[in-house]
């Protein structure tokens, strides 16, 4: 074992509360932009903005920065296959009729 590995990673309260801020105002981002007309964007941006939040959830409260390699690559394995997924339900739903 390296005494790096079992050292524990404490996170500061000032970048926990900064990252907390920066979610609550992409929160208000989202909400703000769902009643604006900027038509095929107005789709296209809560997920930008939902996959920023995201990766600042599993990056900072739960600790993945600090995890080997094998579980970052897990994770962009998962977030791929969720990208084939939403695109074979758009093409069924764009080509259905």
């Amino acid at each position: 074992m390296d005494a790096e590995e079992t050292k524990p990673h404490i996170v500061g309260y000032s970048v926990l509360f900064a990252v907390w801020a920066a979610l609550l105002g992409l929160t208000w981002l989202t909400v703000g932009l769902s009643g604006t007309g900027l038509g095929s964007f107005v789709i296209v941006a809560p997920f930008l903005i939902a996959s920023v939040k995201a990766f600042l959830v599993v990056d900072y409260f739960m600790h993945l920065k600090y995890e080997s390699g094998f579980f970052k690559y897990i994770l962009l394995v998962v977030l791929g296959m969720v990208v084939v997924v939403a695109w074979l339900v758009y093409q069924d739903v764009a080509y259905r009729y």
